[in-house]
This record gives structure tokens, sequence and C-alpha cells, in this order.
């Protein structure tokens, strides 16, 4: 059997390494004798393993001991909701900047728990742009400013973290978290579902300043308080100890890779050469979004004449491309370019995108 070329938005490719790997130690881990997933959470092996996965972690993101690092269960979609509870009062409110359906969808989640700001949006042109931040209405009195630093269907993204003043910045980075470095001292809170870049789905990646935990918010059962999560090491229930095993082969893979500074270039790479190929095609290809705010993650695209569809997506699985089909949202194609995919897939994708322009064009 061979390896497809995965082009996946998520539950997105793994490296290749990190799969061999816990395919070797799948019956014996640690010469254990049994899976890391028959293990007890609560034992030694278990335990100075999660500690290390948090060492490697706050090595590659350069994480400020004042954050706690959470390991959750879940999705981050739970947390759209769980942040307000967490660190906002009942009544206070909060700023939201929307940049594309992800982080619309964090807006709607919260409003039950906070009085939701729609501080700015760039809705009115389809989320092709972001709003600039001059145009941003900021009330210094919210709880929090939340953005999505990637939108993983409309293909935007940050480029820096923007300036919020004394407020604290909440980030929900899914789909860019570990793509290039980042100053995590920017932010208050910074929340990733697992499934991009980190391992498999079912496990959400948390830092948090400490400072955050200790605000008064509402009453709550404990396994929704990150204060509690925090005071007991991510285990004050059963962890998803399959994902967490898998985030810790990654993050040695990205060590051993040369960290976050080699995957931002090797991500400027893949991404530049895609990019190239829609803007040189004559119009064949279209991706109408500011370049300024392209996403290196994310890279949605449409052919011209929507008729083709169909085809390109039959003809690009035959030749081993997988998951282009676009989010249906938006329909068109989208190629995700996250850590584990290598420059060599986009090289196969876009000499397919020659080809295919060639035959069809």
């Amino acid at each position: 059997m061979s390896r497809v070329w995965n082009f996946s938005a998520g539950p997105a490719a793994l490296p290749s390494p990190v799969l061999e790997r816990a395919q070797r130690e799948l019956l014996d881990w640690n010469g254990s004798g049994v899976s890391v997933m028959e293990q007890s959470h609560r034992g030694k092996r278990f335990i100075a393993m999660a500690q290390q996965v948090e060492a490697d972690l706050r090595e590659l993101m350069g994480i400020p001991a004042e954050y706690a690092v959470l390991f959750e269960q879940g999705g981050a979609t739970q947390h759209f909701a769980q942040i307000p509870m967490n660190i906002a009062r009942e009544g206070d409110s909060a700023d939201y900047i929307l940049t594309g359906h992800w982080s619309e969808k964090a807006s709607s989640e919260a409003a039950p728990y906070v009085r939701v700001n729609v501080a700015a949006t760039s809705k009115g042109d389809s989320y092709l742009h972001m709003p600039g931040r001059a145009s941003w209405k900021l009330d210094p009195a919210a709880s929090y400013v939340h953005i999505a630093t990637n939108e993983t269907i409309h293909g935007v993204q940050f480029q820096e973290a923007p300036d919020v003043g004394n407020v604290p910045l909440v980030a929900d980075m899914s789909s860019d978290i570990l793509s290039a470095p980042v100053d995590v001292s920017r932010f208050g809170l910074i929340y990733a579902g697992a499934q991009k870049n980190i391992g498999p789905s079912g496990l959400v990646l948390m830092i948090i300043r400490r400072d955050l935990l200790e605000r008064p918010t509402r009453p709550m059962a404990k396994i929704f308080r990150y204060a509690e999560h925090a005071a007991n090491d991510s285990m004050l229930n059963t962890p998803n100890t399959w994902g967490w095993y898998l985030a810790g082969l990654t993050f040695q893979w990205l060590k051993e890779h040369g960290g976050l500074s080699a995957m931002a270039e090797r991500n400027r790479q893949k991404a530049q050469l895609l990019y190239a190929t829609i803007d040189g095609s004559g119009g064949f290809y279209r991706n109408p979004i500011d370049p300024t705010v392209r996403s290196r993650m994310n890279v949605p695209f449409t052919l011209h004449d929507s008729a083709l569809d169909a085809v390109f997506l039959q003809e690009s699985e035959a030749a081993g491309l997988m998951a282009l089909k676009g989010h249906k949202a938006l329909g068109g194609m989208r190629a995700s370019l996250y850590n584990a995919v290598p420059l060599k897939a986009v090289q196969v994708l876009v000499d397919f995108m020659h080809d295919f322009t060639r035959r069809h064009g």
C-alpha cells in the first residue's frame, strides 16, 4: 500500500516518522509490554511522558513560566463557550474580531455567557480582507479580545499578533499553531484543536496566563473550570492518553527538524509555490484574497469554470492527491499545507495543476 499526498484541512496529515514510531510502539510502549492506551494515566511512565511533552512544547514555543499548559479532551469548538465561562464574569463584555467562519462561530457560541461586541468584521466583503486595525472598536473594559489567527475555511491569516492594549488577547490557533514562532507573551490565552499541526482529533491544547485562572467567574461544575484542570495537571479526569502521546511524538519531530523557525521557512516555500501557480495561471485558477493576509496553511481556490470541478477532483485523486475539495461554504478547492505536508507534495500538486490546465484550458 502506498501513501498519498494528503491536503486535508483536518483531521490532517501527520508526519510519517511519527506514525511509524507509533506503529512500532503500539503493542509495547516504553518497555511496558502494553500500549500507551492501556497505561494508567496515574502511572509513573505516563506521568513522566506527560511532563516531557509539556517541556518539549514549552521549549518549541518559548512559553514563559507564568503560563499554564493544558491538554484537554474534545475539540476547540467546545471552548468557544468555555472560555467566556472561565475568564468573564456574568454581565461582562468581550470583543470579537470576525475574519471568517470560525471566529464568527466563536462569537455566536460565546453569546450565552458574555455580551459579545463585534469590534471589527470583514464579513461585508466575504472575508477576503482583514479589517484594518485602525477600524477596530475595542472596549478597554472588555474581559478579553478574541481572534482566530488563521481561518481554515476562508484562507486568511493574521501575519502578527495585533496590539489590543491591556485587555487579554485570546486566540484560536487551531490551524496555524506550531507553524512559525510566536511571542506567547502577547496573548492571554491560546487554544488549538490538535488535528491539524499537533496530532489526532480529540485533544485540545491550551496555553493560559496563570492570572486569568484566578479571575472570579460564575458557579460551574469543576470539570468546566480551567483552574481545576491546571491544578490537576490536566488529569482532573482521564485524559486523551493516545492524543497526548502522539502530540509528544510530533513535538519531538519538530525539534529534530529545526523547530518553529525551520517550519516557518518550509511553510513559506510551500505557500509561495502554490500561490504563484494560482496567480500565474492566467485566470484558470483564482484566489481573490488580499495577498497581504493570505494563509500559509489553507489555500482555497476556484477554477475558472465550475463545471470542471468534478473532473479536477476525480483526476487529482487518481494522481494520489487527497482531500482537495473545498469547504461546502465556499465550494471550489482547498489545499491545506500543514507542517506534515512536505514541499514535494506541493510540487506534485502544482505539476498536476499545470498539466490539468494544458488539457482543459
